[in-house]
Parts: structure tokens; sequence; C-alpha cells
């Protein structure tokens, strides 16, 4: 009987479920928006309830199209928006409250009072974190200080925490019956709670957080099995789920980066490079995080250093949304066609402040060199060109991270298929960028994990030999996107410093 792997995946705007062949190609697939809540400047939530029932409809949706059953089904693997932090009662399965998501900046202040005793970094020679408003730890901390009734149920060993990995999977596997409360070591290092060389929570950091250990999920590995779907449940049947890795870790596994030194970078909501460094850990010197890049079973564990960018994809939406000047996502690139270059200017979209290199709380966005000339074409170019200078950065401290020169760039995520931006992309890096055939790579690296856990595929080389090139654009001869371009990109991001 052929069998096949489920993959969720859990994004910022929408989740969805795919089906995989042993070929890495999808047979099905079904995806669903959920609500963006935007309580305040500079909050944004997700109702989880939402996202947990939407999640069940889009296993159906995709289950329905391939006209599968539980029994055609080999196992499932979750991937997530990842620093997003959820608290929920365990005995009843209702969260206390909204997520709130990774690019949330409420708990700037909180930031600012952990950093008054040891600096921004001073956790990152455990975590490999910086001090920041992104990382989930700190997010929970926010509510229980806010909360008292969370406060009080966390201290009662009521409340539960986890990224939506960890929401995902206790439900799937039973929530309120039973169901396994873990998470897997990518996901885990985004918290700022666990130690980078034992895999563990760090009880010191936690206490510093008020965070009781009784919240926190058991620490896994990316790729065994962590419990059954339920016979009632959505797949309508018992199967293993065996797969678990935060969003941009799983896209850099479904890119086949295997090797120490091989790299991706993904476009999505925001915009995350990760650079596998291999099985020793590697702190970095120029704004990027030390990460797991993933731990498959009894294997040792893979780390990573990451670029971060919180606003690239979303820049487009914004312009959809809240500007209106297109009316959908892929519009932008036809529009930005309408002239030959930005026309002057410079779209720093430091709406969460700036990350990687920079981990400034302190920016906002701007956009500078307007004139009269400007137009909305101008606009939409800038818009896409914000996401290849901010690439540029990190790809910089990358390199001078690791002492090697990237020679070329793998890209996967939405935004790929925009063919102005992958090219003067090429243009800003002076290197070649490469779009694989299967370009949704982050449920593919998820599907990965968890078909390697239940022995569908056998290695890491029979992923490998999956991957294709779809297309490679190079950069063009005599262009001035790398120098003079960016030259002037790096002086309008100094423009966004010290506005909060």
């Amino acid at each position: 009987m052929t069998q096949y792997i489920a993959s969720i995946d859990q994004g910022t705007t929408s989740t969805r479920c795919m089906i995989f062949n042993h070929a890495g190609e999808s047979i099905s697939i079904h995806q669903l928006e959920h609500d963006q809540i935007y309580p305040k400047p500079g909050w944004v939530e997700h109702d989880a309830m939402q996202i947990w029932e939407r999640t069940r409809t889009v296993i159906g949706g995709a289950m329905a199209k391939a006209n599968l059953q539980a029994g055609d089904i080999a196992a499932v693997g979750i991937t997530n928006q990842r620093e997003t932090a959820l608290v929920w009662n365990k005995n009843t399965g209702e969260p206390y409250h909204n997520a709130v998501v990774w690019m949330d900046t409420r708990n700037a202040d909180i930031v600012a009072e952990l950093a008054t005793n040891g600096g921004q970094d001073r956790f990152r020679p455990i975590t490999g974190l910086p001090l920041a408003t992104y990382f989930s730890g700190l997010k929970v901390k926010w509510l229980l200080d806010n909360f008292p009734e969370i406060k009080a149920a966390a201290e009662n060993g009521d409340a539960l925490f986890g990224n939506m990995d960890t929401w995902l999977i206790w439900n799937l596997t039973g929530g309120v019956n039973g169901g396994k409360h873990v998470t897997d070591v990518t996901n885990a290092s985004r918290t700022m709670l666990m130690n980078l060389d034992t895999l563990s929570w760090n009880e010191e950091i936690a206490a510093e957080m008020g965070i009781p250990m009784s919240m926190l999920p058991e620490i896994k590995s990316s790729s065994e099995i962590y419990g059954y779907t339920l016979e009632d449940g959505p797949f309508g049947g018992k199967i293993p789920v065996a797969g678990d890795l935060g969003d941009q870790q799983a896209a850099t596994v479904g890119q086949a980066c295997f090797s120490a030194g091989e790299a991706k970078n993904t476009y999505g909501t925001g915009c995350f490079m990760i650079l596998n460094t291999g099985t020793e850990i590697q702190h970095s010197d120029n704004g990027l995080l030390t990460t797991l890049c993933y731990k498959f079973g009894d294997e040792p564990a893979v780390y990573a250093l990451e670029g971060s960018i919180a606003i690239s994809g979303a820049l487009v939406q914004w312009l959809r949304d809240n500007l209106e000047l297109i009316k959908d996502a892929p519009e932008v690139e036809a529009l930005a066609n309408t002239v030959d270059d930005n026309g002057g200017i410079y779209f720093v979209p430091a709406f969460s402040g700036l990350y990687a290199p920079y981990w400034r709380d302190d920016a906002r966005g701007a956009i500078v060199g307007m004139t009269r000339y400007v137009n909305k074409g101008h606009f939409a170019r800038a818009t896409l060109e914000a996401t290849a200078y901010q690439t540029r950065e990190v790809l910089d401290a990358m390199n001078a991270d690791s002492g090697v020169n990237l020679t070329a760039l793998k890209v996967d995520g939405g935004m790929v298929f925009n063919e102005l931006l992958m090219q003067f992309q090429a243009d800003v890096l002076d290197v070649p960028v490469i779009r694989p055939l299967i370009a949704e790579t982050t449920a593919l690296g998820a599907a990965y994990a968890a078909g390697l856990a239940v022995g569908f595929w056998k290695s890491t080389d029979e992923m490998r030999q999956n991957w294709g090139i779809s297309k490679t654009w190079e950069p063009t001869e005599g262009s001035d996107a790398s120098t003079t371009l960016f030259a002037q990109w790096k002086k309008a991001v100094t423009r966004t410093f010290d506005w909060v």
C-alpha cells in the first residue's frame, strides 16, 4: 500500500495541511487564513482556538482532496510560527489569553528592565539569544506579570505554556484527555529559556522571569514519535505525530541543508536566513542568533546561525490592507514594474523595531528620500527592495561570523515567485539566487522529520536526492545595487533609530 506523510504548517497568517509522497512532491494542500488582531500599536495577537479549528478543517480538506484515509498516512509532522506564546488551562483546554505573536513588542519594558543587570547579551552565552521582545519566554513573563489569574494558575500547576507547535500536538494527541505537552529543540531554543549545550530548560533563567517549571513542555528531538492522533480526531484514525520543527528550521531541512556551511533564506511574513554550522555551537559577533538547526532522534544536535528579519511579505500585505494600493499580493510586482527604479526612496519596515543584525527595539518604520516625483510604483518597488537589502545585511553578518563567503543562496517561501524581487536580490547580494523545484520547503521539512522517525525516509541522503533546481537568478553585470544603492539603504536605516 502506498503511504504518504501529512504536514501541518501553522504560520503567522494561515494554517495549511500538505500531503507529500516519497519523492517530496505535494499531492494535496488545503489552507485557511486566520484573524490578525491588533489591540494596540505594537501589539499582535492570534485566537488560538480559531487556529485549532482551522487546523482541523485544513486536515480534513487535504485528506478529502487526495481521497485518503488515516491508514494512508504514515506519520504527521508539525511546523509552526516560532516565538508566538500561548498559555492555556490544562484541565479545560481553554487559552487564558490570545496568543501573543512573535512580532509583538508589548514586553519592551521587561526587556529594558532585564538588560539593566548584565546588558542585552546577559543570557546570550547560555541561550544564544540577545534580550529582545521577539522571544516567547519574555512574552510569557508579560502575561504572568499582567494577569494575576494566569500567575495563580501557573503557580497551582494548572497553566501550560507552548509555542504553537506545542498547542497543536497537545490537541492532536488528546488535549485534556492525555494530550502530550511537548516541544522540540528548535522551538525550545526560541524561548530564551533553554541551555544550548544541554538542550534542557534553564531553571535560573525561568526563575528570573517568574515562570514555573511546571508550565514548560518536555523538550524532545525534532524527529521521534511524540504521540498518536485520535480515532475521533481530524485525521479519523491513529497516526504517529513524529516530526516537530520551527518554521525556519523546517525550511532548512526541506532545502536539504544537512552539511555545515549550507544556508537558505525563507521569504514569508518575515525573512529568515539560516546557516548550518554543524554540531558545534558558534556564537555570533555580528548580531545573529545562535540556535538549533535540528536534532534527528538520538543523533547529535545540529546548530545554526540565524538572521531574523521581522517584516518582508508583511510589508506587501501592509500595502494591500492598510494603504489599499493593491488588491492582492501578487499585484505588487506589476505595480513595481511600472517604474525603472525606486525613485530615490527607501522603505525601512521597522514596524516592530529592527531585528538582525541591529536588535533595536527603539526603531520604527520610515520612508526616506521622498520627492514630488515619487508615485505608487516607486512605493511598490521600494517595498520589494527592502526585503533584498535586509537580506544583504544578514548575509554580510553571516559571512563575517563564519569566515566563509557564501557563493550562492537557496531561497524558498511565497515571495520567491516574484521575478523582480529575486533578480534584485541576486544583484544586491552579487551572488546567484537559487529556487528549488519544491518551493514549499517549510511543510516539506516537517514531513521529512516525521517520515524519518517512522522509516518512511531512511536517511538524509535519501531526502537530499529529492532536491532539484527550478530556477537560478544570476547578478546583473554592471548593477550598482550591491554598492551605491545598498549604501543609501544603510543610511536610511540609521534614520529609524531612537524613535521610541
